[in-house]
């Protein structure tokens, strides 16, 4: 595996082999690699002839400062996954490197409703930090595919959005894999290493909550279901953002189903000082 620190010697490495027709499979990660992280290498790996991997903790896109100062870095280990696992490319940038003259003034970008609702709302400013380090990481890497996770559902619509305002849409092909969950169902997430082990058993809740909307979903029932769903994760301790049954195309929520429309349903919430997020397409 080759690492680069430079976005510059990235770019002439990159030119080099796309001159080489080799097709590029990009990761964009904030580290504490996980399982998730690990299936998307592969799905990279059997696609396209070269897999880049970055690594790099994004503060334009913590709105609690708190939170960035607590996010899991574990380099070490993670150097040691994405070696294992057939990675050829590490980019792991520098803050300075990403963003030379600072990331105070965000440009703006035109993302609409999607950055209105669920994490929008409750992470103001969240996704415009996430579009400006994406919008820097496509310039450098310019990949053929970029792979992301399910679990981030919102997140890869943003992006999605982001492709298409950036005029990228037929140069790269945005793959959406599913979600990696633990042996009790919790989703992998970095943020699970902040959780006690008493914490995690608990936190399988969300997907029981998850699972109890997508077996009774009925055509009139969408209150009942988020109610339910909400006591169940109240019962495990939990302090709740959102339960949401929403359009799984437009993330507009739905209140009164015909039957047909394609559904997701998604949570937010806090486990002690662990905000915690999933999703499930539910038929």
């Amino acid at each position: 595996m080759i690492l680069f620190k430079k976005a510059a010697d990235l770019r002439n490495y990159r030119d080099a082999q796309q001159k080489q027709s080799r097709k590029i499979g990009f990761i964009p990660t904030m580290g504490a690699l996980h399982e998730g992280h690990i299936s998307l290498v592969a799905a990279s790996k059997k696609e396209c002839t070269l897999t880049v991997c970055s690594i790099f903790v994004n503060p334009a896109q913590f709105n609690d400062p708190k939170d960035f100062q607590k996010y899991p870095i574990n380099l070490e280990n993670d150097i040691y996954k994405l070696e294992t696992s057939g990675c050829d490319i590490l980019f792991l940038p520098s803050v300075e490197e990403i963003y030379p003259d600072g990331f105070g003034d965000k440009p703006g970008y035109d993302i609409g409703y999607l950055e209105t609702i669920l994490e929008g709302k409750y992470r103001p400013g969240h996704f415009q930090g996430v579009c400006l380090v994406m919008h820097r990481l496509l310039e450098i890497v310019n990949p053929d595919r970029m792979y992301l996770g399910q679990k981030d559902y919102q997140q890869s619509m943003i992006i999605s959005k982001l492709i298409e305002l950036l005029g990228m849409e037929r140069s790269i092909e945005l793959v959406i894999s599913p979600t990696q969950r633990e042996a009790n169902g919790l989703a992998m997430s970095s943020r699970n290493l902040r959780l006690k082990e008493d914490e995690r058993k608990k936190a399988a809740a969300i997907y029981e909550s998850l699972s109890m909307i997508k077996k009774m979903l009925q055509k009139d029932n969408m209150q009942e279901l988020k109610r339910k769903a909400q006591e169940i994760l109240e019962k495990n301790e939990f302090k709740v953002d959102y339960v949401e049954i929403a359009d799984a195309k437009n993330l507009e929520p739905v209140n009164k189903w015909d039957g047909k429309q394609k559904l997701v349903a998604l949570v937010a919430a806090y486990m002690n000082e662990v905000r915690l997020i999933d999703n499930m397409l539910l038929n």
